[in-house]
C-alpha cells in the first residue's frame, strides 16, 4: 500500500474550527476574559509609556508623599490610586508590577511546557523502559509539594549566596524554580495524547516512508496533541503568577526595588488595618482580576477544545 505526504497529516475539520470560533464569539464571558487578558498584556508592554511617573527616577520615591489616599478620597489629582508607604505612585508601581508578574508567569510556563512536551513525547512514543523511567521521575516530582520545593530552594540560595545576590537574580531564579517544578503536568498530558495518536494510520504511514522518529514526534504527532496543552498553558500561567505572589508574600519573591504584584501585596498587608488599606487592596484586586480572567479562558478552552464535546 502506498502513502502520500497528505496521508501524514491528521487534519482538523474546518467545521470544527468554525464551531469553536462561533462558540467563543457567542460566549460573552470568554470574550470579556480575553479582552481583560489582552489589556493586561498591553499595559505590561507599554508600562514605561503609560505610567504617570518614571519608577527609575530617583525622585520617584518621596516620603513626603507617603500614604496619600486615592484621588477620589484625598482629591489629590497627582496620584490616581494614591501612594504607598515609600511615597511611590501606586498606579505606576502596579503597572510595572503587572509587567513583572506576567513576565515571570509566562516565562516559567514556557519552561514547564518545553520540558513537559519533550519528556511526554519521548515517553509516549518510545514506550518501554524510557517511558517507565521518565514517568517515575514525574511521580517523584509530583510527590513533593511544589511550593515547598520552591521555598526550600530559595531559602538555601539566600543562605549560601546572600540576600544581595538573590535580589540581583530574583527574577531569573523565580522563573527557573517555578518552571522546573511543574513540568510533570504537561508531560503526563502529552504522553496520554501521544499514546492515542501513535496508533493511528498517519503515524504508520510515516514509519513506512522511513521518516525518523524525531520528525514523526515533533512534525506529525505533536501538532495533533496541542489542544490540551493550550488549556494547561493558560491555567498554568495563572498558577505561576499565584505561586510568585505567594513566595513574595513569604519574603522569597521579588525585592522591594523591583516589586511584582505579590511583593506589593506583601508590603501593603501591614498597612491594611492602619488606615492605608489601598496599598494592599488595589494590588490585590489587580491580581485577582488577572487570575480570574486566565482561569475563565482556561475553562472555556477546556470545554471547546475537547473533541468529545464536538459533534459534526
Amino acid at each position: 500500500m502506498k502513502y502520500s505526504k497528505k496521508d501524514l497529516i491528521h487534519p482538523i475539520a474546518g467545521s470544527r474550527w468554525n464551531h469553536i470560533w462561533s462558540g467563543f464569539v457567542g460566549d460573552k464571558l470568554a470574550v470579556l476574559a480575553l479582552i481583560i487578558f489582552i489589556f493586561y498584556c498591553l499595559v505590561a508592554l507599554l508600562a514605561p509609556l503609560v505610567a504617570p511617573f518614571d519608577v527609575n527616577d530617583p525622585a520617584f520615591m518621596d516620603l513626603i508623599n507617603s500614604e496619600i489616599a486615592p484621588s477620589w478620597i484625598s482629591h489629590d489629582s497627582r496620584f490616581l490610586l494614591g501612594t504607598d508607604a515609600q511615597g511611590r505612585d501606586l498606579l505606576s508601581v502596579i503597572l510595572y508590577g503587572t509587567r513583572l508578574s506576567l513576565t515571570i508567569g509566562i516565562c516559567a510556563v514556557l519552561i514547564q511546557a518545553t520540558l513537559g512536551i519533550c519528556i511526554g513525547l519521548m515517553a509516549g512514543y518510545l514506550g518501554g523502559r524510557v517511558d517507565n523511567f521518565l514517568m517515575r521521575c514525574a511521580d517523584i516530582q509530583l510527590s513533593f509539594s511544589n511550593m515547598m520545593v520552591a521555598i526550600v530552594f530559595l531559602a538555601i540560595f539566600q543562605s549560601l549566596f546572600g540576600i544581595a545576590m538573590y535580589q540581583q537574580l530574583a527574577m531569573v531564579i523565580l522563573i527557573l524554580v517555578i518552571g522546573l517544578t511543574e513540568w510533570p503536568l504537561f508531560a503526563r498530558t502529552i504522553r496520554a495524547s501521544v499514546l492515542a495518536e501513535k496508533q493511528k494510520e498517519y503515524v504508520d504511514a510515516a514509519r513506512v516512508m522511513g521518516i525518523s522518529s524525531k520528525r514523526i514526534m515533533f512534525r506529525h504527532i505533536l501538532p495533533n496533541t496541542l489542544s490540551p496543552v493550550l488549556v494547561i498553558f493558560t491555567v498554568q500561567i495563572a498558577n505561576a503568577i499565584v505561586a510568585e505572589a505567594a513566595l513574595s508574600f513569604l519574603g522569597l519573591g521579588m525585592p522591594a526595588t523591583e516589586p511584582s504584584l505579590g511583593s506589593l501585596i506583601s508590603e501593603g498587608f501591614s498597612y491594611m488595618f492602619a488606615g492605608s488599606w489601598w496599598i494592599c487592596v488595589i494590588p490585590s484586586a489587580t491580581l485577582i482580576i488577572l487570575i480570574l480572567a486566565m482561569n475563565l479562558l482556561g475553562d472555556w478552552l477546556r470545554d471547546h477544545l475537547n473533541p468529545r464535546t464536538y459533534k459534526d
